[in-house]
């Protein structure tokens, strides 16, 4: 393993994905601030995979938004990147007849994210940062009728990533959004989905672990396809899509 002072936090640690990125980054060498509201699940993750020497665990919960700013205050060390893998879904169904899944989503997947990045991008005696990476889904591409509540959570932490990348550019600080489709997740469990388009979590990890300087990674070829397919078609087409 080769061994690096780097430091990355990963925030909404306890994902699927998230865990994924742990080993990898400890793999990496990277010292890991894995921070979320279930320690227990990481806890025994880190100890599965004899991790406890390299990764820090740290409670965070992405809605508590007054406890953000002592949160990174408080972080042993300030990190080179940061990853935002915080997200909740509900079901297009049940989100528009109960606000408060809509609004579960917006918080976790939007308000929580812009909330504690900024924190973390205001902290301009943090010379060590140089990446931001978040985690977002082809869902906020373009408005479809299957899931547009859960869609609008992410096309607006597209478009924050996207501005922040502008925004940071000056300061050499790079920002990327990962743009999946279906992944073998807990957040997907009970959902009727493709199995030729589920992609595993370490497939996913690794192209976050080995992210480049492009704004969206898109994994998979065919999600590439489905990507720009989604993109580009006209909306007449768009709207006949489930």
């Amino acid at each position: 393993m080769m061994k690096t002072s780097k430091t990355v936090l990963i925030l909404g640690g306890n994902s699927d994905v998230a865990k994924q990125c742990v080993l990898q980054y400890a793999q990496k060498g990277f010292e890991v601030m894995a921070a979320s509201r279930d320690l227990v699940s990481l806890k025994n993750f880190v100890i599965e995979h004899q991790l406890e020497n390299q990764v820090k665990l740290i409670y965070f919960d992405a809605v508590d938004f007054s406890s953000h700013q002592k949160f990174y205050e408080e972080l042993p060390v300030k990190p080179h990147i940061v990853i935002y893998a915080a997200g909740f879904l509900s079901q297009n169904k049940y989100a528009r007849g109960n606000f408060n899944d809509a609004f579960q989503m917006m918080k976790v997947n939007y308000a929580g994210a812009v909330s504690v990045l900024n924190i973390i991008v205001n902290d301009f005696s943090n010379t060590n940062l140089e990446r931001i990476i978040g985690l977002s889904s082809l869902s906020g591409v373009r408005g479809r009728k299957s899931n547009f509540i859960y869609g609008s959570t992410k096309a607006a932490f597209n478009t924050y990533l996207s501005g922040l990348r502008q925004e940071l550019h000056s300061r050499n600080i790079v920002v990327n959004v990962l743009v999946s489709g279906y992944i073998r997740t807990k957040i997907n469990e009970g959902l009727n989905l493709n199995e030729s388009l589920i992609m595993e979590p370490d497939y996913v990890a690794k192209h976050i672990v080995n992210a480049g300087n492009s704004f969206s990674i898109v994994p998979n070829w065919k999600w590439k396809i489905i990507y720009w397919i989604l993109k580009l078609s006209p909306e007449i087409l768009v709207a006949k899509l489930p």
